[in-house]
């Protein structure tokens, strides 16, 4: 299965967290959405978010050393809609950008990393196909 997908994350307090290239970013406390891709493998590249060993090979990796992956939504697609489905992450809930470059390297989105403050957001996809949680 190829697509789309969206972490959603838990910071449990405000850190400074080294963001490869990014350097050091001040985070406060509180929900992200991340939104990646992988016409690949996405059930694995998703399923490799959950993993706390893992080469650091992205920028959410990084931040995935401090936060916590609580679920991630699939949208399968053989169409590349990941900035789409990024710009509707940042619409649903009034995301706020923290640090300009995060996983959007590669595109014109100013951000893929979506930060919604200390209350879970209500993000509801009208597409969503699967959700994935980490294993217990």
């Amino acid at each position: 299965m190829k697509g789309a997908y969206v972490l959603l994350i838990r910071l449990s307090e405000d850190r400074d967290i080294r963001i490869g290239a990014l350097g050091a970013v001040s985070f406060p406390a509180g929900f992200y959405a991340y939104t990646g891709s992988s016409m690949v493998s996405l059930e694995k590249r998703v399923e490799r978010h959950f993993r706390e060993e893992k080469k650091m090979k992205w920028h959410i990796d990084h931040f995935l050393r401090e936060a916590e992956a609580v679920r991630a939504v699939l949208f399968p697609s053989d169409e590349r809609e990941e900035c789409e489905i990024n710009r509707m992450v940042f619409d649903m809930d009034d995301g706020m950008v923290v640090i300009q470059g995060f996983g959007s390297s590669d595109c014109s989105c100013e951000t893929h990393l979506a930060y919604f403050g200390r209350d879970q957001p209500h993000l509801e996809y009208p597409q969503e196909r699967q959700t994935m949680h980490p294993p217990s």
